[in-house]
């Protein structure tokens, strides 16, 4: 009798979507208690940008030795490591005494926090066949945006409740509990799980009768290879590979753009609608969560279309997203004052971000080999964190110079620059579509 294929990686995927949820809520969790501590440490624009900025300082610096590490130690080791950490600097948070120590402890938090996000990645790359890894990818990030979407809510409640500092210490618990919980349950391959068949070991490494033998969708769109450079290529097999790849160097500088974009919204949006459009705290929660629910929705949809319907290309989704971030940015300059408008508004903005945005994640996967693929993704998403560190700190020194309409034009600039980058790569392909 045929063994029956067991579904334990979907269990992984919920896994993974529950802590990084959590992780980025550490992260983002900054962003709605800022007001409060400008008031407390009494800080310019430039000094709150920098306390923002310190986070993906650090994020940005331990990637590429992140990517060596999960490499050695395995994911699972690696990503428990970094989350008890991460949750511990998050909640040290609530204990500073200066603008000093917040800025130390942003830093602790994105050093903590740089090994799980390589872990995560590596951990799709391990437990999902090609043909499922947008999807995966698409419900990863979704998580990431979870986290920006409850908390705004969440934490106007325990300010008006407590105050900023219980913001800190509440967001410390869940993550310390989850990474032993993930230790626990996820083993760095799927063949050593003991919750896993050896038919679903085979379909994941894709080597799976059944997998073979399934009947795949015939890809006709010749005019979107021949748009985003689809080609045949070697996977690239080492480190030194990696490194001398402009593909991998092209796909980090566009999520450069991304990410930075992402970071503004997660940091400063609440600060924008209390300034600018003077909306009162609940509003402002309301307003804030608007663009993360729309990139929730837009990273399961573009994870799904970047499978089904571009047979696993990557590179189009990408470019989707850099053009239509570009021109929502550029809309944002005339936002409306009305809050359901303007929530509308950043719904779309957020649901148009995100659809290329796993693809990011994802397009090194066809670029490289397992192996090699933590160093890759370390490279781009170094590349993603050096843009959330910089774009905060630059739009505070916007702002103590010019308004948010010079911000909006920034980003807008940016995410063009994004567009031509991301142009220049190559969609790996195994059989590109020639016009007949």
């Amino acid at each position: 009798m045929k063994e029956k294929k067991s579904g334990y990686r979907w269990v992984v995927m919920a896994l993974l979507f529950i802590l990084y949820t959590v992780a980025n809520a550490d992260r983002a969790n900054i962003g709605f208690a800022l007001p409060y501590l400008r008031k407390e440490f009494a800080m310019s624009n430039t000094e709150a940008g920098a306390i923002i900025s310190l986070f993906f300082a650090g994020y940005a610096l331990m990637q590429i030795p992140s990517g060596f590490l999960v490499k050695k130690f395995g994911m699972r080791t690696m990503f428990s490591v970094g989350m008890l950490f991460t949750s511990l600097f998050t909640g040290m948070i609530g204990m500073a005494n200066s603008a000093f120590a917040l800025k130390a402890l942003r830093v602790g938090v994105g050093v903590a926090e740089a090994p799980v996000a390589i872990a995560c990645t590596t951990a799709i790359n391990n437990w999902f066949p090609a043909k499922e890894k947008g999807t995966a990818s698409g419900i990863f990030l979704a998580g990431s945006k979870v986290g920006p979407l409850i908390v705004p809510p969440l934490c106007a409640w325990i300010i008006s409740v407590w105050g900023w500092r219980e913001i800190f210490y509440a967001f410390m618990v869940p993550g310390m509990l989850l990474a032993i919980v993930w230790y626990l349950l996820v083993t760095n391959k799927p063949a050593d799980s003991k919750f896993v068949s050896a038919a679903e070991a085979e379909y994941i490494a894709d080597t799976s009768v059944v997998q073979k033998e399934e009947k795949k969708r015939e890809y006709k769109l010749w005019w979107v290879d021949k748009l985003v450079r689809a080609k045949k290529v070697n996977p690239l097999t080492n480190s030194s590979q990696v490194f001398k790849c402009w593909d991998i160097y092209g796909a980090a500088i566009g999520y450069f753009f991304m990410v930075g974009i992402v970071s503004v919204l997660m940091s400063w949006l609440p600060t924008y609608l209390v300034t600018v459009k003077q909306f009162a705290i609940m509003k402002t929660a309301f307003v804030s969560s608007a663009p993360f629910a729309g990139t929730v929705a837009g990273n399961f949809v573009g994870g799904w279309v970047s499978d089904n319907i571009l047979n696993k290309r990557r590179k189009p989704m990408m470019m989707v997203t850099a053009l239509s971030t570009t021109i929502m940015m550029y809309s944002l300059i005339n936002a409306p004052a009305d809050a359901t408008l303007l929530a509308i508004l950043l719904f779309a903005t957020g649901f148009l971000l995100a659809l290329g945005y796993s693809a990011f994640m994802a397009y090194p996967m066809g670029r490289v080999n397992k192996e090699s693929y933590p160093v890759a993704f370390s490279i781009v998403n170094t590349g993603g964190q050096l843009g959330g560190a910089g774009a905060p700190l630059f739009v505070g020194m916007i702002l103590d110079k010019f308004n948010w309409d010079a911000v909006f034009l920034a980003l807008a600039i940016g995410s063009f620059i994004c567009l031509a980058v991301v142009a220049t790569i190559v969609e790996p392909v195994e059989d590109p579509v020639a016009r007949t």
